[in-house]
């Protein structure tokens, strides 16, 4: 087929890669099945182990081009790309062209900014646009499915919003018009041709400003029909995460060779069968989770069958997996001839390649026509099924099978193969998953740390892992100008290993910055003050958003505490390190050129309250580290029968329950279904975070005010736990101050003396007048063996510390 040079140029640069240590996966696509690619180190995946088939790949019956797509360190991908220029020249290498089109998000907030529609009504509409990454959604079908973007357009405004209706209009019908028109142009995201002769002989090539690699100038289609050639160099964040990962245990003394770890770690499988998949490759969606649990896998081809039936369509088979699995249901493999190959799958049709093997052994298909089958069943063209069903059952009939059968047979699975998946690729895949569920299961403190490196920008992912951490009982040590490197690092402290939080996760902080810091501790030790902080910095580096940052997230507590002085002294800090840093560089000396105090040069302050520090730290850090607002309330909440997160993923009886739970919103998303838009909310409490779902559109509406990030909520919700995992539905909101300013409590009071109740009613006198809401009061005042009850209403909010105070100095008079 003459494609050997095509197979040499792909393994050179692989072999590079390996050779200096760059992670490369072990295959993609239909390539993994070639054994010419594994015998060239192109994949590491054994095809005879995992039964691929290379007529998958390439077949002479269906003459195409071989493509084969690599999986990269995104860390280290341009220094590959680098050696493929440097190699056959930079006028013969080049990336492709792509133009981003006006998606209904970007269309948006353009036009919202031309008009001038504000900011924060511009973000809220692109909100209420759900998110499909595989599907995006247009703003038609938008205004179509959401109720609020539909009334918005309508000119009846928003549900959260008093703003220009008129104004909201005009930008969606202007959104309207523009929306898919080419916006900007841009490069293909893996695509790399390489030419035999100067790129400029053969197309027109365009030039980026912000790269020094030639781009042709026509996109992956039309690069293909004019003879290039076209190489994937694909960058896979989860090798970068590996590949850190692998760092940091060979500094421990760790070396793990993953090309030839074995997959019968039972401890791997455990750890999947309870659903704790965070970071684990394919898996760690909610609904992954679920079935990870109900699954229960103990090999690695359970992994690759749930990879391939993780799909719209062929989901529907997973159930019948699990139960012929488990033994609740008998597999049905159509016909005996077919247990070899259906056997591994419980009788379903999972992959392509099962589709070859079928029409093989059943009609005497050789595997390129077995191919041309599928691809006739894939994409269901009448003329074509019929003249492959005809073929399809005379084969069969010559194998002794009746027509009748043969046409079961046929129909059976040509259903499963328009959804089949590329068993290679699911190979591949699958011990991409394996690998980090096996690193996470063994050695979670350092994946953990590999995990939230890669994401140090990404707020959400942050939080998300944190949260693993806590599971897991993993500490996570607050940022802390002592402790902490420009990265999250490991301290290991009586020989349990803890996580130090990254100066790089502060918002306005970078990396950098906290290597600088580490790199000062290491040459002068810890520091002792603020102001030694301050003077041992470069200038360049203590920037006041940075230094306001560090102070917020709490950085300073180990040596000075109070946040707000430092906030109300940024400038004189400032000044002082500059002054300092200028007398060190004229050679001035200072009379008392020991360490000062921080007193020594700041006006002190009263210190912010326990809630507005965890505020400070929302804002800088995205979570709460060391504290959380609705600790205040959580005697409160149990009085109130409301539940913790904590409480409700260990006590909650499987089973449907309506409960209350309070939490911070933390993150809000828009997602589309079958049945409309839905909105999944992060809600976080003291104990840990939880994922709540709002399917009602009159939830939304009438609760749009609250349903806001970063506001505290009382959420009344339909709770579902089947199979260890917990589902809530919301459908009430409430804030939590009205909450409480509306509960009334019923007191029972015994008195033994006129004196005592004169007291209580004075401490009643006083609260009725600061509020006019009231319960039930009943008092019982007994003397000389007479009992008197009265009963009235007061003030609900009756200083119950007073009268529990009060009533104390009853008790103690008593004693």
């Amino acid at each position: 087929m003459k494609f050997a040079g095509y197979f040499l140029i792909v393994s050179d640069f692989i072999k590079w890669s390996k050779e200096n240590n760059i992670n490369v996966g072990p295959g993609r696509g239909s390539g993994a099945g070639s054994i010419i690619a594994w015998s060239l180190l192109i994949t590491d995946l054994d095809p005879i182990r995992f039964g691929l088939l290379f007529e998958r790949f390439l077949n002479p019956e269906r003459i195409s081009m071989p493509d084969f797509d690599i999986d990269f360190c995104q860390e280290r991908r341009e220094e590959v790309i680098n050696y493929v220029r440097q190699k056959y020249g930079d006028k013969r290498v080049a990336q492709i062209i792509t133009f981003g089109k006006l998606q209904a998000k970007a269309v948006i907030k353009d036009v919202s900014r031309v008009l001038g529609l504000r900011y924060e009504i511009a973000e809220y509409l692109t909100e209420l646009v759900p998110f499909n990454a595989v599907n995006p959604v247009t703003l038609e079908q938008a205004l179509s499915d959401v109720a609020e973007l539909k009334q918005a357009h309508s000119g009846k405004g928003l549900y959260n919003f008093d703003t220009d209706n008129e104004l909201v209009k005009q930008v969606l019908d202007t959104a309207l018009v523009l929306e898919g028109l080419n916006r900007h142009c841009s490069v293909h995201a893996a695509g790399i041709v390489i030419s035999g002769t100067e790129l400029l002989d053969i197309v027109p090539l365009y030039k980026d400003q912000n790269s020094d690699m030639s781009i042709i100038q026509y996109s992956m289609k039309y690069a293909e029909l004019a003879g290039l050639v076209k190489f994937d160099f694909l960058g896979l964040q989860t090798l970068t995460v590996i590949s850190k990962c692998l760092e940091l245990l060979k500094k421990s003394g760790v070396n793990i060779e993953l090309p030839t770890l074995k997959f019968d770690d039972k401890k791997t499988y455990e750890m999947l069968s309870k659903g704790a998949s965070v970071g684990v490759f394919q898996f760690e969606s909610v609904g992954m989770k679920d079935t990870l649990r109900k699954l229960r896998p103990d090999c690695i081809e359970d992994l690759m069958a749930l990879g391939a039936l993780y799909r719209p369509g062929p989901m529907d088979n997973i159930p019948v997996y699990i139960a012929c699995k488990h033994g609740r249901q008998k597999p049905d493999y159509l016909h005996p001839m077919l247990l070899p190959i259906l056997e591994e799958t419980h009788g379903v049709i999972v992959y392509q390649e099962q589709v070859l093997e079928i029409a093989k052994i059943l009609a005497g298909y050789s595997l390129g026509a077995a191919d041309l089958l599928r691809r006739a069943m894939g994409k269901k063209i009448k003329s074509e099924m019929s003249d492959q069903e005809r073929i399809f059952t005379i084969g069969a009939e010559k194998n002794g099978i009746s027509k009748i059968q043969a046409k079961d047979i046929f129909a059976s699975v040509a259903k499963f193969a328009g959804y089949g998946f590329n068993r290679a690729h699911a190979a591949s895949y699958a011990v991409i998953s394996y690998q980090t569920a096996y690193l996470k299961a063994n050695y979670p403190v350092e994946f953990l740390v590999a995990c939230l490196n890669l994401d140090i920008d990404d707020q959400d992912k942050i939080n998300v892992f944190k949260e693993e951490s806590r599971k897991l009982g993993i500490e996570i040590i607050s940022p802390n100008v002592n402790k902490s490197r420009g990265l999250f690092a490991i301290e290991i402290e009586n020989n349990v290993k803890k996580i130090i939080y990254g100066f790089g996760a502060i918002k306005n902080v970078t990396i950098n910055f906290g290597d600088e810091i580490a790199k000062n501790r290491e040459i002068f030790g810890e520091f002792k003050t603020v102001t030694d902080f301050v003077e041992r910095l470069s200038g360049k580096l203590l920037t006041k958003k940075g230094l306001e940052s560090i102070i917020k997230a709490g950085c300073f507590c180990s040596i000075f505490s109070n946040r707000r002085s430092l906030l109300e002294n940024v400038q004189k800090l400032l000044a002082h390190s500059a002054r300092f840093i200028q007398d060190k560089t004229t050679r001035q000396s200072n009379l008392f050129e020991n360490i000062q105090k921080t007193d020594d040069i700041i006006d002190i302050y009263d210190d912010y309250d326990l809630v507005t520090k965890a505020s400070m730290e929302l804002e800088v850090l995205g979570l709460f580290v060391s504290y959380h607002p609705l600790m205040a309330y959580s005697e409160r909440f149990k009085e109130s029968n409301i539940r913790s997160i904590n409480d409700l993923m260990n006590l909650l009886q499987n089973g449907s329950s309506v409960v209350k739970i309070a939490g911070v919103i933390l993150r809000k998303d828009a997602r589309m279904s079958a049945r409309g838009r839905f909105i999944t909310l992060l809600l976080s409490d003291p104990t840990g975070n939880i994922d709540v779902t709002i399917f009602s559109e009159n939830t939304l509406k009438d609760y749009a005010h609250l349903i806001i990030p970063k506001t505290s909520v009382i959420v009344e919700c339909e709770a579902f736990r089947d199979e260890g995992s917990i589902r809530l539905t919301a459908s009430k909101f409430i804030d939590p101050k009205e909450y409480f300013n509306n509960i009334t409590y019923d007191l029972k009071l015994s008195v033994s003396s006129y004196k005592e109740l004169e007291n209580i009613m004075n401490i009643l006198e006083i609260s009725q007048k600061s509020d006019q809401k009231s319960s039930k009061v009943e008092i019982t005042l007994s003397v000389n063996s007479f009992d008197a009850k009265i009963s009235f209403k007061s003030n609900h909010q009756m200083l119950k510390d007073e009268l529990a105070e009060f009533q104390n100095k009853i008790d103690n008079k008593e004693k």
